[in-house]
């Protein structure tokens, strides 16, 4: 019994502060009361511990202090303080102090920290929206101490009342105009204001704003837009307004919409169509103005009905068809052929095609006693088939008809039984020739097109339209920007793949001048084929708009802007057409000259001139008031001169007012990159791009290694609040070193400016000692051989040219960069007819703009080889660790 007693009695011991180890505190913290603004010191000593690990605590949470310090009282007897030097009220409240010994935690007596002062708020007055002339109520809390603590109430710029113990309620019988109101709250200590709130009057919304197309899916439309400003009160509901235009203006019933979303599908429109629409938005005080009209076309569909009155004339030598056209609301899109199907003796023959409501066909007699059908047919498919009508001379028919009774009733259930077959095989095919996409095959064998009627909806005939910036759904502003540089989609060419990304690829290309006299090469960004977001293509129209107005040689411009016009598609895809950079991204000119097969040496020269060429390009787009936002040797290229051309504006924004802009959706965006105020706030400066030109420096003097190495994407804002940066690399000068430093300081505007980079870097170019220039031979690194050689697809390693090589070595590039891609091309030439009636009239554009067979396009593009294949493998590794959602 007495052993268990003393053991409860250790235990007991142990939770009391003290143990058998003889762990104990020494000195316990005290309350203290103190006035707000001065010192405040609480001590703490424990004994039986060697070198121990003394924590603070507050209201159960950790306080952690980088000036901690421990003072020794004697051998495992330690004392250690925590002082506030200006005391706030927040730093009142229960402090002590604990240490672990042998996995027990052993903790101090508590003691509080009370702070006088000035009251502090504890409820401030909120803003207010109201009628007019309707009473409200204020309210207003503030505590001290010390107690007691008086509130007096200011509305309007004048005092109401008198002061009010604390909490206090101020009742407003009604204002007829936006008002300003505050509370003081007074101690002994002093008086402290609150917050100033506005009785707002509530009003009518404000007309929305950004009304557009969203997406759209058959006959159905999906709309999206902005509210205006609610007037003080919350927006119940929008009305839509839909009117359709065919001749004259047909009024849809008006729709209610409950909002949020600002969004709403409009069903059951007709196809091929024009509509009109606009919104307005409704609060407790009454519907705001209407926005601006929205105009859009829906979508083509099949035909929706069958050609009538279908009539023949037949003789020996020809038939003559005849039938009535289809109105506009039937038709439902535009009329691309009629689609004519015959059957004979039970067999279904060749099917045809005709431009107009009337056919004439040789070799009439073949047609004798067949059963013929039409139907109109759209880019998207055949529309129902018209009645069967069975083809007889017209000889026969007035014999029939005075012959005599006996062969007449013969004649005639002989006819009725052939045309009952006919009737049952038509029914039978009548339902599968509607349905959407196999309304241009016919049953059985495949059997070839009429060729003289496929012929006349080839690509190059007058049926090819060129898609129009009308097409897509683009501000007006955005569209006369682009006007002038709207290139025709017939003059371009597309080739290899250069690259692509998340949203789309880039394609090396000839473009050609209208009267074909001028060929040349240059580079078209495309979006990728099933983006089909409105939101997407005016994003990529609006980088074009960016680079349209740069003229500086170290900022690419902007050749023009094509569009692609799709199958089926309303939409085009946007191409932007830039300048072909013979040399590819400087990233990948880095890597190549350590990771080639054989490598080569960069002069620091010729890195301090990468980075000039950089910080002109940047300074000459913050002049113009552009951030880019995605700065990185990635985005950087090298011209046929071996000159850096800053590019990929796709995350760049212009700025209209104030200096900085924020990010306010979710986006990739290049973390390892990115400012530490802009990973904090999403807020983006010239000076964030600053920080970025920094971490390109970096990124040249490694020679195109993966800024933070070791540290991921997640980590790099606690990497950078502590105060780490990127290390200086190996055979990094000083001065370079401290250029790139300054350009991370936490404080933007302690960061150069761009256009005093530019004086520092060619400052230090000029102290540079001369070596050989980059443009002299010995520094091209051939990965490519004569076009020829190309062209037969024979893969070609790396080789160093000599000074008799000088004449040819302005055409080496990337050897990645001309390696086709395993995916098959997108872009195929093809006539309207021929997708309608399921035929294959593709042309395949080969790699150097002349038309291949398919199938032969990757014999004629050649291999990466091991070369391409490592560095791209790096590439992708690195692109992944670039970006990451934020």
């Amino acid at each position: 019994m007495k052993p268990l007693l003393w053991t409860v009695a250790v235990f007991l011991q142990t939770l009391t502060g003290s143990c058998g180890s003889g762990v104990q505190f020494t000195k316990h913290p005290s309350n203290q009361t103190v006035s707000q603004g001065n010192e405040v010191r609480l001590g703490c000593a424990v004994e039986g511990v060697t070198e121990p690990d003394i924590v603070w605590m507050k209201d159960g949470e950790k306080l952690y202090s980088t000036d901690q310090v421990f003072l020794i009282l004697g051998e495992q007897h330690w004392e250690t303080s925590h002082s506030v030097k200006s005391v706030q009220q927040q730093d009142a409240g229960q402090y002590w102090c604990e240490v672990e010994f042998h996995g027990l935690t052993f903790s101090s007596q508590r003691a509080w920290i009370t702070v006088e002062g000035v009251p502090h708020f504890t409820q401030e007055p909120q803003d207010v929206a109201t009628f007019p002339n309707t009473p409200f109520n204020l309210s207003c809390a503030a505590v001290g101490p010390p107690e007691p603590v008086e509130v007096l109430w200011w509305l309007g710029g004048v005092q109401e009342g008198e002061p009010q113990q604390s909490p206090s309620v101020l009742h407003v019988p009604g204002v007829n105009s936006s008002i300003k109101f505050y509370c003081e709250a007074k101690n002994t200590r002093g008086i402290s204001v609150s917050r100033t709130g506005t009785a707002h009057i509530k009003v009518l919304p404000a007309a929305p704003a950004a009304l557009q197309l969203l997406r759209t899916t058959g006959n159905n439309i999906t709309l999206s837009w902005k509210p205006g400003s609610d007037g003080y009160s919350e927006i119940s509901h929008c009305t839509i307004q839909v009117v359709r235009i065919s001749g004259r203006r047909w009024a849809l019933p008006p729709q209610e919409v409950p909002v949020p979303p600002y969004k709403h599908t409009l069903t059951g429109l007709r196809s091929f169509s024009n509509y009109s629409c606009r919104v307005s938005c409704v609060n407790e005080v009454g519907p705001s103005p209407f926005s601006p009209w929205l105009h859009f076309v829906t979508p083509e569909s099949v035909p929706s009905a069958a050609p009538r009155n279908l009539s023949f004339q037949l003789s020996e030598q020809q038939l003559f068809l005849q039938w009535a056209r289809l109105k506009e609301d039937e038709l439902q899109g535009r009329l691309l052929a009629y689609k004519l199907q015959w059957t004979h003796g039970g067999e279904p023959q060749e099917p045809l095609l005709f431009k107009d409501n009337t056919a004439q066909i040789s070799g009439g007699g073949r047609f004798f006693n067949a059963s013929i059908q039409v139907a109109a047919c759209t880019a998207v498919g055949c529309g129902p088939w018209s009645p069967p009508v069975l083809v007889l001379p017209a000889l026969a028919q007035v014999q029939v008809q005075r012959s005599h009774v006996w062969v007449g009733l013969l004649l005639g259930l002989l006819v009725a039984t052939i045309v009952g077959l006919l009737l049952a095989v038509a029914a039978q095919r009548r339902g599968k020739e509607t349905k959407f996409g196999s309304a241009f095959k016919a049953p059985g064998p495949e059997t070839s097109v009429f060729f003289t009627a496929a012929r006349s909806f080839s690509r190059n005939g007058n049926d090819f339209h060129e898609s129009t910036l009308e097409s897509l759904c683009i501000s007006n502003e955005l569209k006369n920007k682009l006007q002038d540089v709207l290139i025709p989609e017939r003059l371009l060419t597309l080739g290899h793949m250069l690259g692509k990304g998340e949203f789309g690829s880039v394609r090396e290309a000839i473009l050609k001048r209208e009267d074909s006299s001028v060929v040349s090469k240059v580079a078209v960004k495309v979006l990728k084929s099933d983006i089909t977001s409105a939101g997407d293509i005016e994003q990529c129209l609006k980088e074009a708009a960016h680079m349209k107005d740069f003229h500086h040689p170290n900022v690419i411009k902007l050749i023009g802007v094509s569009l692609h016009r799709r199958h089926g598609q309303r939409l085009p895809i946007p191409m932007v057409v830039l300048p072909f950079m013979k040399h590819g991204d400087l990233h990948t000119f880095l890597l190549l000259s350590r990771l080639g097969e054989e490598p080569f040496d960069l002069s620091l020269q010729t890195l301090v001139q990468f980075m000039l060429d950089i910080a002109r390009g940047m300074e000459y787009l913050s002049s113009k008031s552009i951030i880019h936002r995605d700065l990185a040797a990635r985005n950087c290229m090298l011209d046929e001169s071996m000159s850096v051309c800053v590019a990929d504006f796709g995350l760049s924004k212009k700025i209209y007012s104030g200096d900085y802009y924020r990010q306010g959706s979710v986006s990739k965006l290049p973390v390892k990159w990115i400012a530490l105020e802009s990973l904090a706030d999403n807020v983006y400066t010239t000076q964030s791009d600053v920080w970025a030109f920094g971490v390109t420096m970096w990124e040249i003097m490694t020679r195109g290694q993966t800024p933070y190495p070791g540290v991921e994407n997640s980590e790099i804002y606690e990497f950078l609040i502590k105060g780490e940066r990127l290390k200086k690399p190996a055979d990094c000068r000083e001065d370079i070193y401290e250029i790139m430093h300054r350009c991370w300081s936490p404080v933007p505007k302690c960061r150069p400016s761009f256009q005093q980079l530019v004086t520092q870097l060619e400052a230090l170019h000029l102290t540079l000692t001369p070596t050989t220039p980059l443009k002299e031979p010995l520094l091209y690194v051939n990965l490519e051989e004569d076009n020829r050689e190309m062209d037969r697809g024979g893969a070609v390693g790396p080789r160093i040219l000599g000074p008799e090589a000088t004449a040819e070595a302005s055409s080496w590039g990337v050897p990645w960069q001309r390696g086709a891609e395993d995916e098959e091309d997108w872009l195929m030439v093809a006539s309207e007819a021929a997708m309608a009636i399921g035929g294959d009239y593709r042309y395949i554009v080969g790699p150097c703009g002349a038309f291949a067979e398919e199938g032969d396009e990757m014999r004629s593009t050649g291999g990466r080889g091991a070369l391409g294949n490592r560095v791209l493998g790096e590439l992708r590794d690195e692109e992944d660790d670039a970006v990451i959602n934020v």
